[in-house]
């Protein structure tokens, strides 16, 4: 698999994990991220999906998901079962964005996650300007119709980081042309132009 193939932040979050580990990808859709790892670093990869037809197009690719929900079902899994739990664009969607995070640091050595940062200036700008809740690429659906229940920001999110006791050993911040920038929060910069925020975590 080409890794051009991937989504920007799918090909980001395969270059944090290590060759030759245990994967664990909580929300996979149809596993075009555990195919890539499977086939260019050899990951033991397996993935949670809560669509039926998510889960059917993964198997079809002979990968090992399951059908789960990141609310009730990482709690079955034993502590340190992965090197890595990943977590793209979902946490947002989940009830309890808080519990999630805390069982994917307890059955995994390291998470990851990537989310879409509520704090961007077009986000802001929207609200301000218009007085509506913006559609913007990363947060493209209409308020009526979104799966995202729980926005925040890059600084929320490494608020929270701190508050169950994580460390951030890696945090990018994605603008909206693909742009990455490294940073270590508080930081305005990216909590302002980052469109998207991307995290390695890891237990204090």
């Amino acid at each position: 698999m080409n890794p051009s193939q991937l989504r920007f932040d799918l090909r980001m979050i395969a270059d944090m994990v290590a060759p030759k580990t245990r994967v664990l990808d909580v929300g996979c859709g149809e596993g075009e991220l555990l195919k890539f790892l499977r086939e260019t670093k050899k990951v033991d990869g397996r993935g949670i999906e809560l669509s039926m037809s998510g889960v059917s197009g993964a198997v079809r690719q002979g990968l090992s998901v399951i059908q789960g929900d990141a609310d009730t079902d990482l709690k079955d899994y034993p502590a340190q079962a992965f090197d890595y739990v990943i977590l793209s664009q979902t946490l947002q969607a989940t009830r309890n964005p808080r519990e999630v995070l805390e069982q994917m640091l307890r059955i995994g050595r390291r998470a990851i996650v990537s989310l879409p940062n509520f704090g961007h200036w077009r986000v802001r700008l929207s609200l301000l300007v218009h007085g509506r809740m913006p559609v913007t690429s990363s947060l493209g659906f209409a308020w009526y119709d979104t799966p995202n229940i729980h926005l925040c920001t890059i600084d929320d999110f490494a608020d929270l980081t701190e508050a169950i006791g994580a460390r951030i050993e890696k945090g990018i911040a994605i603008d909206s042309s693909g742009r990455t920038r490294a940073f270590t929060p508080p930081d305005w910069k990216a909590n302002l132009f980052g469109e998207n925020g991307l995290f390695l975590l890891g237990n204090k």
